[in-house]
């Protein structure tokens, strides 16, 4: 992506010294693992500081400062909590969050101490996510439709089925693709994370312990939640993640559309566009178990 920012830690020093002085005395660091929307840095042993690296990330600033402390109340699991909103100045461009640092670890699954328990706890945590007051902004541009309409990204997935032809099935790709924009949600407009990932899941003592990175939520459909199912869990935990929001309701039609989720990212991962996953094999793995998952609830019994 062209235009995106590097900040370093002197800038974030002279902003939070300018507008928050009475901070001026805590430490900045970065943090070890940083993310692609945002750059983030350790205030002090209990704040962090969150940066937009380009235009297009600036509406999550005041996304978060609205509705995450709306939203805490209604969930099982901490979330991040904003302090501060800090504006342009110093030479940055947008405006910027300090929110509380939450203690935790990133998911890796040899970390997990109940890989079971785990897609039961983030089973449960989504749900609760989805009984929250809706109130808040739809999918849409502003979060990457996350949570919106599949057909935002039909050309960009067909350009990358003709690509990849002969490298996976393309017919079978395309048929799950044509199922996902079929399946359409029918139920009123829930919360979604819109991007739970490893990153974006802490753990303590091997337990999901706390979930961030509010910025690509909105209020829409569910199954882009659900991409973690292929992308992370695997043989027992995804069959109880599967398992625990199937007996909450999500049907087939649901299932459905999340497999073009998935099956949207790991293409777009294999033809080159960023990652979000650790290789293009763990990408095509993806694939492979999303077409394999299509064909055999194709043919179960109805």
């Amino acid at each position: 992506m062209t235009g995106r920012l590097t900040i370093e830690v002197g800038l974030v020093r002279r902003l939070v010294d300018s507008q928050f002085p009475d901070w001026a005395d805590q430490p900045v660091r970065p943090v070890e693992r940083n993310g692609w929307d945002n750059s983030t840095f350790r205030l002090g042993e209990d704040k962090k500081v969150r940066l937009p690296t380009a235009a297009s990330y600036v509406p999550q600033v005041e996304k978060e400062w609205r509705f995450l402390p709306a939203l805490a109340p209604h969930l099982p699991l901490p979330i991040p909590a904003p302090l501060a909103l800090g504006r342009l100045a110093e030479g940055y461009p947008y405006p910027w969050s300090v929110q509380r640092w939450i203690e935790g670890e990133p998911v890796m699954f040899e970390q997990l101490t109940d890989p079971v328990g785990f897609a039961a706890d983030l089973a449960q945590f989504l749900l609760a996510l989805q009984r929250a007051p809706a109130e808040g902004p739809a999918a849409g541009a502003d979060n990457f439709h996350r949570g919106g309409a599949l057909s935002v990204y039909d050309a960009e997935t067909r350009r990358c089925l003709d690509r990849l032809a002969g490298e996976i099935d393309a017919a079978a790709a395309g048929q799950v693709w044509e199922a996902a924009l079929a399946a359409q949600w029918q139920s009123p407009p829930v919360w979604v994370h819109g991007d739970i990932a490893v990153g974006n899941l802490l753990l303590r003592k091997g337990r999901l312990s706390a979930v961030i990175d509010f910025g690509s939520s909105a209020v829409g459909a569910p199954a882009c939640d659900l991409v973690i199912a292929w992308t992370f869990l695997r043989g027992e935990s995804r069959a109880a993640f599967k398992a625990r929001l199937s007996a909450a309701g999500f049907d087939e039609v649901i299932w459905a559309r999340a497999r073009g989720w998935a099956l949207w990212k790991a293409l777009l991962i294999c033809c080159g566009h960023g990652s979000t996953l650790p290789t293009e094999l763990s990408a095509r793995k993806v694939i492979a178990t999303v077409l394999d998952e299509h064909a055999g609830s194709a043919s179960a019994p109805s």
